[in-house]
């Protein structure tokens, strides 16, 4: 699997990362899997601590085709 890096900043959350990279707040599960050997032993943390450097997965993200789901006077 590749990946890319993201240096995180004081009080970043996994959500709002999964919103950043992949448009759904639902795949931070993806983030936390892939990062988790930063925090063996310990409890993964909801707010990031800064300096942390995190693997972000490269994963297939659907992309919505906007133009079929809107109504034809707004195509």
């Amino acid at each position: 699997m590749d990946y890319i890096t993201h240096r995180t900043t004081e009080g970043e959350r996994w959500d709002i990362l999964a919103l950043r990279y992949y448009r759904d707040v639902s795949r931070q599960n993806v983030l936390i899997s892939a990062n988790r050997a930063l925090f063996a032993g310990f409890a993964v943390p909801a707010r990031l601590p800064a300096g942390l450097t995190l693997q972000v997965p490269l994963i297939d993200v659907p992309v919505a085709s906007t133009d079929d789901r809107l109504p034809p006077w707004k195509r």
